[in-house]
């Protein structure tokens, strides 16, 4: 059997979508929506040459026009909205509309929890509605899901992750590899925890502490940044004690970073500068990316959950852990692949029925076990190691 499928955003983590849709979604046409047609046309052109023969179809589209999108996902079985978050809401109304399942790069809780909110028409509509599923929240978020499973109650759940460059480059020691707003919404914004059985909001760019990692990676920073739980809070809250998600980096990077946040170099309050009026944001943006980009420079991926609490009434602890790096062989970074190709895996999994209709959260809507399953086919490396802690 085959599938139509459709990425609205034709951007890095789209190109990789689409990729792996047509290598391993039983792909019949995808079609690659750009509100720029050149670059529409360029990931479509990248795609049809990685596969060796033509499926992917480049489109214009203005996601704000919305009786387009309807005429692009007519027919369309299944589709990954690549676009910015704050488009996501009226798209996901339109997908309901043109009854196609629906998944998402996500970035914005608060949206995604409206998106929730339509389940009764989705299910209506037969159609999957599931947002944030990139690396993190997304694959990460399932992950913790996995690592759940391995126990008959957890009580602590703890996840850390990042994409980090191989070849860590001064000033910053980092390497952008992705949209650079993503970055600063998840530096700038509350994180959502559960702390004490409560869903709690923590400070970003607070709780500093080292990971070590096996060699050649070695020691990392960890800290609080916003945006990487989801609404796995709010699903367990009363059900878990602690849930929580910090971001790895090369150690350094944290007090560059603390020292813009205390700055208010993230605010997005526009201030008077002589005679302009600047965002302070947009500043940084402007700032910044020139000095955190390197093209053809190789990145990694890491996750890593831990979930504590008991087996067999025994105390127990599943640690399991993903590490990826940039794919030689095709271009993509660690970042495409387990950000793009993690959220083509659901929108393949909707497709086939292998997700329950309505609109939820990933840990409610994405089967754990048989995505990782998946992330393995592509070479994506997920170990996990179980033990007792105390018998």
């Amino acid at each position: 059997m085959s599938f139509n499928y459709a990425v609205l955003g034709a951007g890095r983590q789209g190109v990789a979508a689409a990729y792996d849709m047509a290598r391993r979604g039983d792909a019949s046409h995808i079609v690659l929506a750009d509100y720029d047609f050149t670059v529409a046309r360029q990931g479509a052109k990248r795609v049809n040459e990685l596969i060796g023969k033509t499926v992917a179809e480049a489109m214009q589209l203005d996601v704000t026009d919305l009786d387009a999108v309807e005429r692009i996902l007519s027919g369309v079985d299944s589709f990954l909205s690549a676009v910015p978050y704050y488009y996501n809401l009226e798209i996901a109304k339109i997908a309901i509309k043109a009854r196609a399942h629906m998944c998402d790069l996500g970035g914005h809780i608060g949206i995604a929890r409206q998106q929730h909110a339509l389940d009764a028409q989705a299910r209506q509509a037969g159609v999957s509605i599931i947002p944030n599923c990139g690396q993190v929240p997304g694959m990460g978020t399932t992950l913790m899901v996995y690592a759940m499973e391995f126990l008959d109650e957890a009580v602590d759940v703890l996840m850390w992750d990042g994409g980090i460059p191989q070849d860590p480059k001064p000033p910053f020691n980092y390497y952008l590899t992705f949209n650079i707003e993503g970055l600063t919404n998840e530096y700038a914004e509350q994180a959502i925890f559960l702390r004490d059985w409560k869903v709690t909001e923590v400070d970003t760019m607070s709780e500093l502490e080292t990971i070590e990692f096996p060699e050649p990676i070695g020691t990392l920073e960890a800290f609080v940044a916003g945006g990487g739980t989801d609404t796995m809070p709010w699903t367990f809250e009363g059900k878990v004690r602690a849930l929580q998600n910090k971001t790895l980096r090369w150690p350094g990077n944290y007090a560059q970073l603390k020292a813009f946040y205390d700055l208010g170099l993230w605010d997005l309050e526009s201030l008077r500068v002589g005679e302009t009026e600047v965002v302070p944001r947009d500043v940084f943006h402007a700032l910044f990316e020139p000095k955190v980009t390197f093209p053809g420079d190789k990145d990694m991926v890491i996750v890593r959950v831990e979930a504590i609490g008991k087996k067999d009434g025994k105390e127990a602890k599943a640690l399991v852990q993903a590490i990826d790096y940039y794919d030689d062989e095709t271009g993509f970074t660690a970042m495409e692949r387990c950000t793009g190709w993690s959220a083509a895996i659901v929108a393949e999994m909707m497709a086939r029925g292998g997700t329950p209709q309505g609109a939820g959260g990933v840990e409610t809507q994405v089967p754990a076990r048989p995505f990782v399953e998946e992330l393995r086919k592509r070479g994506i490396n997920v170990t996990e190691t179980f033990t007792i802690v105390k018998p």
